[in-house]
């Protein structure tokens, strides 16, 4: 089963320990603290723990038992095209013990930055080709006026920064869904990268989601795990939603005093993916100290983050971020900053005409005959009443009412003035002095 994408060329898998880049002492004891903590005793095995192929995981069995921290136990296995059976020694176990002590982490090798960068490269967001049917595909679910995919295609296919803004409950958190949704295909994420020595898990189960793994058949002749570098997790391009409790501190390295790792920051695990920055204004950060902490990456396509040690270093910025705000640019960003910003999209409420479009479709999906009366009452008294503004929101939250109602009363779904006005209410909130 051949699960690699069209398009993107996949990591090739180290051939050596050279090839690594690693520090060697880093490979030794990353490798003795996995034996130590999983216990496995067959290169193979310990070959899928830390991610390598076999002849490089051999490489480094025969380096211990070379430095006497390794020892072949004498047995064959059976079960498994009789392999060599392997363990630590006493020195190799309080070598392993030392290590945990110096750093919790084992299991994958992480791969070097500089390593990661040219697979930045091979699947950067800039080079991905949204066509307008796969945007309209994407947001299939949400009636969008044309001339707002016109502005939104060129902006999503350039990989670039896009603000989106408008009142409330048109659909900017959907459509920015719909992005996501639009871009379809996968790359490869490391489980972890390392920089000077110092390890920085970058995989996320709950930001990424992995394709199915390819688990090889030793009977078979075609061999699939030289095909690229396990090291990697094969996943849909990755999309960070962060809304009112994104704080500037998300954006640095989170280190790990216990086990002494380092975790990717939001921006980082969402590399060759999006970053939606929902609700712009609602963070206890002002919305210009925020898009400050974006300029940089922004223009220079790279970030700078710090060690502990407060050492800086540059990582690629290869993101597509979508900020998304119910105020309009002027009265949140000064100049410099919208300048910095490539598109301004402005998401408006529906008119009249695509109101009751919408209003219609929804009814019909939720089987609400439609009413004439109902709609009159609903168009002539009740929106005057809030100056004729429409919002894409409001015919879901006035039909699931009016079913509600329904429901309670035990009555077939209908539509009414009187539901109307039921429903109506429940969706402002009167002006009103609560006397305490």
């Amino acid at each position: 089963m051949d699960m690699q994408p069209t398009g993107v060329t996949p990591p090739p898998a180290p051939r050596t320990l050279q090839a690594m880049q690693l520090p060697p002492v880093m490979m030794r004891d990353i490798m003795l603290k996995t034996m130590f903590r999983k216990n496995t005793e067959q290169v193979s095995e310990l070959a899928k723990a830390i991610c390598l192929p076999v002849p490089v995981t051999q490489q480094l069995v025969d380096q211990g038992r070379d430095q006497r921290l390794i020892e072949a136990t004498g047995t064959m296995h059976a079960t498994s095209s009789n392999e060599m059976g392997y363990q630590l020694t006493d020195l190799g176990k309080a070598r392993a013990e030392d290590a945990l002590k110096q750093s919790e982490y084992f299991g994958a090798m992480p791969v070097p930055l500089d390593v990661y960068r040219e697979q930045i490269k091979r699947q950067s967001i800039r080079d991905i080709t949204i066509t307008r049917k796969k945007l309209t595909d994407a947001m299939g679910h949400l009636i969008l006026p044309d001339e707002l995919l016109d502005h939104l295609g060129p902006a999503v296919g350039s990989g670039r920064s896009i603000l989106m803004y408008g009142p409330p409950g048109n659909g900017k958190s959907s459509i920015s869904n719909g992005i996501r949704d639009a871009l379809g295909d996968k790359i490869y994420i490391p489980r972890a990268i390392e920089y000077a020595g110092q390890v920085i898990t970058v995989y996320d189960p709950i930001v990424h989601s992995a394709a199915e793994e390819m688990v090889d058949d030793p009977n078979s002749l075609r061999r699939t795990s030289n095909r690229f570098d396990t090291r990697y997790v094969l996943c849909d391009r990755p999309t960070v939603i962060t809304g009112g409790e994104l704080s500037l501190s998300m954006l640095d390295l989170v280190y790990n005093p216990t086990a002494r790792t380092y975790q990717a920051p939001l921006q980082l695990k969402s590399t060759g993916g999006v970053f939606i920055v929902d609700d712009l204004g609602r963070q206890e950060e002002p919305p210009q100290a925020l898009v400050n902490r974006w300029i940089v990456p922004l223009e220079e396509n790279k970030d700078i983050l710090a060690l502990q040690s407060g050492e800086k270093f540059e990582v690629p910025f290869d993101t597509l971020v979508i900020f998304s705000t119910n105020f309009h640019p002027n009265e949140i960003f000064d100049k410099a900053a919208l300048r910095r910003i490539f598109f301004k999209i402005k998401i408006d409420g529906p008119n009249q005409e695509d109101f009751l479009k919408i209003f219609a479709l929804v009814a019909r999906k939720k089987k609400m005959p439609l009413d004439e009366a109902a709609l009159v009452h609903l168009l002539k008294k009740k929106y005057p009443t809030i100056d004729n503004i429409y919002a894409n929101y409001q015919p879901v939250f006035l039909i699931d009412q009016m079913i509600s109602i329904c429901e309670f009363e035990g009555i077939p779904y209908q539509m009414s003035p009187e539901l109307i006005d039921r429903a109506w209410a429940n969706m402002f909130v009167k002006e009103e002095k609560i006397v305490h």
